[in-house]
């Protein structure tokens, strides 16, 4: 057996899920016996055999990216509740095993897994898919790329029909139904260490997900930035939010702000004024790049 091979099978026997009392399978979901496949790969010693040797370290990949998602994903935990969380959690880990060397990649494809398995967040579906996306797109803006900001002189000189910016890479941009980004702001809030105390924070962190889940669906526009190597979350008028994502889709600043401003409410003599205070944010947030 070379590298490579030995390799596959371990990999595939580490990824096999656990048990409902989280010890190793005897069976593989192909059929395979595990105790077979561990004398293959790994030899016993004088305490532990082939099998008990392989479940640890099948343990300890399901423990570990089970926290994981855990960790990146405390506001989707807060509307499921813990139990069906865990369901959530194991479900996709099977279907969608880490492909990445880094744990920070578990949750990447989670929004098109829940898609298409919407019974795993009953009655609060489109909630939860809306903290997914929130949850992600944070971590995505956490680590992504920066540029070199467009300067001044440079939007001054460039006729507005002509002139193409780009956001920075590391901003998303959201259309939600429900306020998820002041639901993981409260969720995130910091516990008190004491054991009283924190069944009290828990219970209000499930009287919050109750009331926002009570909630009719209504839009909500966001960009999530980096300032300072801080995350944060800006709420944005519609027309802010189709002026910045047809800038990022390619169109001239000129077409962004036609588009945006037809049909909108900002009565016209308001719409200069607006525009140029919504620029003048954006710009002190270094968001444009050329």
């Amino acid at each position: 057996m070379n590298l490579a091979t030995l390799e596959r099978h371990v990999a595939r026997a580490v990824m096999t899920p656990l048990t409902p009392s989280d010890r190793m399978r005897r069976t593989a979901p192909d059929g395979r016996s595990l105790a077979n496949v561990a004398r293959r790969i790994i030899k016993p010693n004088d305490r532990l055999s082939s099998f008990e040797r392989l479940e640890i370290y099948n343990r300890q990949y399901w423990f570990r990216v089970l926290d994981g998602i855990s960790d990146d994903f405390p506001g989707l935990r807060a509307i499921l509740g813990d139990r069906r969380f865990d369901t959530l959690a194991k479900h996709y880990l099977t279907d969608c095993p880490s492909r990445s060397f880094t744990m920070r990649n578990l949750g990447s494809r989670l929004e098109s897994w829940l898609r298409k398995h919407p019974k795993y967040a009953p009655g609060r579906f489109q909630l939860a898919l809306d903290m997914v996306r929130l949850e992600w797109a944070e971590i995505e803006t956490f680590d992504g790329a920066s540029e070199p900001p467009v300067t001044a002189a440079v939007l001054v000189a460039t006729d507005p029909a002509k002139l193409r910016l780009r956001l920075q890479p590391y901003i998303r941009l959201l259309d939600l139904h429900y306020p998820v980004d002041d639901l993981l702001l409260a969720v995130k809030h910091e516990a008190p260490a004491d054991i009283a105390s924190n069944a009290m924070e828990e219970r209000q962190k499930r009287k919050k997900v109750s009331a926002v889940a009570r909630l009719k669906p209504a839009p909500v526009y966001l960009a999530i930035h980096r300032l300072e190597n801080t995350v944060y979350f800006r709420r944005l008028a519609e027309e802010e939010f189709t002026i910045l994502r047809s800038l990022h889709s390619g169109r001239t600043l000129e077409r962004a702000i036609v588009a945006a401003l037809r049909g909108s409410k900002i009565p016209p003599s308001d719409r200069p004024h607006q525009v140029a205070a919504w620029f003048q944010n954006w710009s002190s947030l270094n968001w444009f790049v050329v």
